[in-house]
């Protein structure tokens, strides 16, 4: 037996180096921290002036449809504002937060240029709907931005 060698097994490394990926987590924490700011979205609405209360929409069972000065109409629901939707697409939405949360109270945007046809036909549609809960949106009088 003197001929014969014997293996000892070696005991596997079971070690995982993490620092590169801690490094690649910086730099990607640094890198959404630089562009959040910039993934604020909205619709550019010129509202008409009116003497009106305000409104408290701090409430999040709030919902506000805007129709730009093109004639496109936008939902606000959970930040995606900028897809324009048909009027069936928004009723559609409307019917479906509506079935949802029977309360919420839903707001119409209306550029002032936009033609009163489109505010009508959307307004028409929603409370075609069901809903009861509806209001426009408007700037205070003497407020020219």
């Amino acid at each position: 037996m003197s001929g014969v060698k014997v293996r000892v097994p070696r005991k596997l490394v079971a070690e995982m180096n993490v620092v590169p990926y801690i490094d690649v987590m910086l730099v990607l924490l640094v890198i959404f921290m630089t562009t959040a700011p910039m993934m604020t979205q909205g619709i550019n609405v010129d509202l008409p002036d009116t003497a009106s209360e305000s409104i408290d929409t701090t409430k999040d069972q709030t919902v506000i449809i805007s129709v730009a000065r093109d004639g496109n109409y936008f939902i606000n629901v959970g930040g995606d504002t900028r897809k324009s939707a048909n009027l069936e697409t928004v009723k559609g939405h409307v019917l479906s937060i509506h079935k949802h949360k029977p309360d919420t109270l839903f707001l119409v945007e209306g550029d002032t240029n936009v033609p009163y046809g489109k505010v009508v036909a959307l307004m028409g549609a929603l409370q075609g709907a069901g809903i009861t809960q509806l209001g426009l949106v408007t700037e205070p009088q003497g407020n020219d931005e």
